[in-house]
């Protein structure tokens, strides 16, 4: 196997042979000298070649480079302090052509967010980008560690259903065999089905499917739903509690990992969050909201997009804090399997997480009761029969339990201040999107 070094590491490496692969970024093609700046997965570096004066192969061979060319290359590498870039370059003694370029890229740095989608392997290979992909990774592996420290499952939930997880307004109905399917909304029923299969606490990571045409900043018809459920719970405030460390470690592990990048690349300082997270209740933030002269116009009692803008920059005022619980939903807004408050049925006993005014998270104390659940099926106007495999679930012995659902691509997107879900997202999907 080729002996190559990551760019990302030469300037810890002492000065000496060494070999790289990666992409031809820019070409400087000078009578006496001649500059490539070869990017890879984890850098740029300079490598230089004098140019001699006689006629010249490699020379010739350089100078017919084009951006985008992946090259190998064979040199010295040697620390100076006067190069720009990382204080390090390679003398150039060998070039090997590995795959050759078309001259003209499809996509520049002024190109509609659409082309680059369209040719989003090579929007993919900008800094940024590149970084934005790692911190995603950072993320998810902390996460992963926080759920294992306190012995979590991780579980894999199917993606086809034969009957509806949430609203059928949102569902893609597919052909199956005989009969029909549907792409999974949410794993809600059945890491549900965990918590009575004795599994204690599960979390898993994986896609959902919306079919919602939707075409704003934040909606996906695709996208990674971060889950988690777990027993033995005394209300929701156990699972709100869980998602702040959930958070605030993944967001410290991120700044530890890419901080100094990111503000380099971003132009952000990573702010990592204090706890406990502010936390007010629906009618409350309703209240603070209008105080603000902004009246929410959605019917239902939820907050619509520019309504939880206002509360977070509230409690951004008032608190110093990006983010915020919202608590104790109408039964009307919540689906049947939320558990009511005791001492007023109207209420859940659930949240939705805010973020710098961005919605990241829904999260909620799940009825377990089944004479309680099946109530709550038939005041939701709902057939006990259509539910029948999940209402099973509670049938035979069913422990408290609670959980939450996050979006991902939301997390990534409103960490580096994107502008929207599809610069976060490594393949976008929409309703007018299929490609590539």
């Amino acid at each position: 196997m080729l002996d190559r070094k990551l760019i990302g590491t030469l300037p810890s490496l002492q000065d000496g042979p060494v070999t790289i692969g990666g992409w031809v970024e820019t070409l400087r093609d000078q009578k006496r000298i001649q500059f490539i700046i070869i990017r890879d997965e984890s850098g740029s570096v300079q490598v230089t070649y004098p140019r001699p004066a006689e006629e010249d192969a490699l020379a010739d061979v350089v100078s017919s480079l084009t951006g985008g060319t992946f090259v190998e290359i064979t040199g010295n590498l040697k620390h100076d302090e006067r190069v720009k870039l990382n204080g390090v370059e390679i003398l150039l003694s060998d070039l090997k052509v590995v795959s050759r370029s078309l001259p003209d890229s499809p996509i520049a740095e002024d190109t509609s967010i659409d082309k680059r989608l369209d040719w989003r392997f090579l929007d993919l290979r900008r800094p940024e980008l590149n970084l934005m992909m790692r911190v995603q990774t950072t993320i998810e592996k902390t996460w992963r560690e926080v759920w294992l420290e306190h012995d979590f499952m991780e579980i894999h939930s199917p993606k086809l259903m034969g009957s509806p997880s949430e609203s059928h307004a949102e569902l893609f109905k597919l052909e199956y065999f005989e009969t029909h399917a549907y792409l999974a909304q949410s794993p809600q029923f059945y890491k549900q089905m965990a918590m009575m299969a004795g599994l204690g606490k599960v979390f898993e990571i994986g896609p959902v499917f919306r079919a919602d045409p939707s075409f704003t900043s934040r909606h996906a018809t695709e996208f990674i739903s971060v889950d988690m459920e777990m027993s033995w719970i005394d209300s929701h405030e156990d699972v709100m509690q869980f998602q702040e460390m959930l958070l605030v470690r993944a967001i410290q592990a991120v700044k530890d990992a890419h901080g100094e990048e990111i503000q380099k690349l971003y132009g952000i300082d990573i702010q990592v969050p204090a706890v406990p997270f502010p936390r007010i209740p629906l009618a409350e933030a309703h209240e603070i909201v209008e105080s603000r002269g902004y009246k929410v116009p959605r019917a239902d009692g939820d907050l619509d997009p520019e309504g939880e803008r206002q509360i977070a920059a509230y409690v951004n005022e008032k608190f110093g804090h990006e983010f915020v619980f919202l608590t104790d939903y109408p039964k009307n807004i919540r689906p049947f399997y939320h558990m009511r408050h005791e001492d007023n049925p109207s209420l859940t006993k659930s949240y939705d997480l805010i973020w710098k005014g961005t919605e990241i998270t829904t999260g909620a104390q799940r009825e377990h009761r089944i004479e309680v659940l099946e109530k709550q099926v038939l005041d939701k106007g709902l057939e006990l029969e259509g539910l029948g495999f999940y209402l099973d679930f509670f049938r035979y012995g069913a422990p408290t339990h609670g959980g939450f659902g996050m979006g991902l691509t939301r997390v990534v997107m409103l960490l580096l201040d994107l502008p929207n879900i599809r610069e976060a997202s490594f393949l976008f999907r929409g309703p007018n999107r299929l490609q590539p």
